[in-house]
């Protein structure tokens, strides 16, 4: 082995030492982007994580804005081939001096059909300077690494309370009481206690979603939930159509994502069947929760194994949903309320792809532990620029929830939250009729999704930024802009008109 060219892993940069570093760039700049990094950094965490690379490439030559023409590009076209196959002979060379057994198909993690990217594992970190020097390369950052035990929806043994939007307590909520929790309407449906701080009730009168399809990028739907199965289209909802998919990847080697596309898109969390529920639940004389868009037709993605997006096989299934957006042309609406604290260009390129389809997106701000709700500020990729971030507030109307995140790239807020008793919205559980509750920027992301499905179904006819105008007007803070809450609550009655 050549420690020149592989990195001794002795020297490698300790997991502590990149956290720490990746801390201080978030505070002081808000986000933590890969290709400002170093060539050690980014080949320590590679070495941290599970070795997979992300190349995006482009052409020899190219110099269109590729978020713009993203959607346009065809990688079988000979040029885009060429940039290809000499990127991966340049990673094959580098790596051999690590192996020199290797071969192309010990590089490569994941094939990719559509996007202009590679996805390749790395062990050398002359691999790492080789990429960032060549004209063909736009990007060449870790997918599997994010920092741990900071509180963003991250396990830690030191820490009793989990985020609120995380895993595992999707279940009927035991207590709920009416008014305070809930209001029963026609035909036997509880509505959630929030709903009129945005008008959804009045609203209601004029649409329910019908002929908008919205798609929840999550961590699947309950196989075991009636809602989402023989109940889905039944008394005030019907003759709207459901399907489950799923991109997220099977584990490979010792748990490293580079595996073949899972087959179930089972929920296996929570997460997902909650944010479908919040969104397109239906209404019925069931007893159950009905959703804000109660009519518009639901497709839900099995992207992740829950919110956080730190493995490469969950990196991965995220760029390829938002890719599976764009193509679905049925697809009015993406709602996502998963993320990461580092930026993953793989992923911006599938939203650009979904946005330059003329998709409207969602992306919730961020939801952790309480103490970490405001330090973090908006996390990827709810701050770009082709997404509407969305968080959670409490019913005072000025106050974060607990474990919401803020900032200055927040579009739009849910109220989600008692003051007095932190109760959280109404949803639809794993099981059972009975409604389980869920918090944090979640489901605020999930219940403006519906909100705008709304929208569209009254104005069909509109563009998608039609319909993000009607959205802004209708807010409370418009024509400005709050530094913390963007344009605000959005007043559904009044975005319906």
């Amino acid at each position: 082995m050549n420690d020149m060219a592989s990195g001794n892993q002795q020297d490698r940069i300790a997991r502590e030492t990149i956290d720490s570093e990746i801390k201080s760039t978030v505070e002081r700049t808000g986000r933590f982007d890969w290709n400002q990094a170093n060539e050690k950094t980014v080949w320590s965490a590679l070495q941290h994580g599970d070795n997979v690379m992300a190349i995006g490439y482009q052409a020899m030559g190219f110099s269109e804005p590729m978020d713009k023409v993203i959607h346009r590009v065809n990688i079988n076209e000979p040029a885009w081939q060429n940039a290809r196959q000499m990127l991966l002979q340049t990673v094959l060379a580098e790596e051999r001096t690590v192996d020199a057994s290797l071969d192309l198909a010990d590089v490569e993690a994941y094939e990719e059909n559509i996007l202009p990217i590679l996805y390749v594992r790395v062990n050398s970190l002359s691999t790492i300077a080789a990429l960032r020097k060549s004209p063909l390369v736009r990007y060449a950052e870790p997918i599997g690494y994010e920092p741990q035990n900071m509180g963003l929806g991250v396990p830690d043994p030191g820490i009793a309370q989990a985020s609120s939007s995380g895993c595992g307590s999707n279940v009927g909520e035991a207590g709920l009481t009416e008014p305070a929790d809930f209001v029963t309407i026609s035909p036997g449906a509880k509505q959630s206690w929030n709903y009129t701080y945005h008008n959804i009730p009045s609203a209601w009168g004029k649409s329910s979603g019908t002929g908008r399809r919205v798609m929840i990028i999550d961590t699947g739907l309950s196989p075991d939930q009636s809602l989402f199965s023989t109940l889905f289209n039944s008394g005030l909802s019907a003759g709207r159509t459901i399907e489950r998919r799923v991109t997220l990847r099977k584990p490979g080697f010792l748990g490293f994502g580079y595996g073949d596309v899972e087959t179930s898109t089972a929920d296996a969390c929570g997460h997902g069947t909650s944010m479908a529920g919040a969104c397109a639940s239906p209404r019925n004389a069931s007893g159950g929760m009905v959703g804000v868009a109660y009519n518009v037709n639901l497709m839900t993605v099995r992207a992740a194994v829950d919110v956080m997006i730190d493995e490469s096989r969950e990196t991965k299934g995220v760029a390829d949903a938002f890719v599976l957006a764009g193509n679905t042309a049925s697809v009015n609406i993406v709602s996502m309320s998963m993320g990461r604290i580092t930026s993953a260009s793989s992923i911006t390129d599938g939203v650009n792809y979904a946005f330059n389809k003329g998709k409207l997106i969602f992306c919730a701000a961020g939801t952790s532990f309480s103490f970490t709700g405001s330090f973090w500020g908006v996390i990827f990729p709810a701050w770009l620029s082709n997404v509407n971030a969305v968080t959670g507030i409490k019913d005072n109307l000025t106050t974060r929830c607990d474990a919401c995140h803020q900032g200055n790239e927040v579009d739009f807020v849910v109220v989600m939250e008692i003051a007095s008793n932190g109760r959280k919205p109404l949803s639809t559980a794993q099981s059972g009729l009975a409604p389980s509750t869920v918090g944090g920027s979640s489901v605020a992301t999930a219940t403006t999704a519906g909100i705008a499905a709304l929208v569209w179904a009254r104005n069909p006819t509109l563009t998608r930024d039609q319909v993000r105008a009607k959205l802004e007007q209708s807010s409370n803070y418009y024509p400005s802009r709050n530094s913390n809450f963007g344009w605000g609550r959005i007043n559904a009655d009044a975005a319906t008109n």
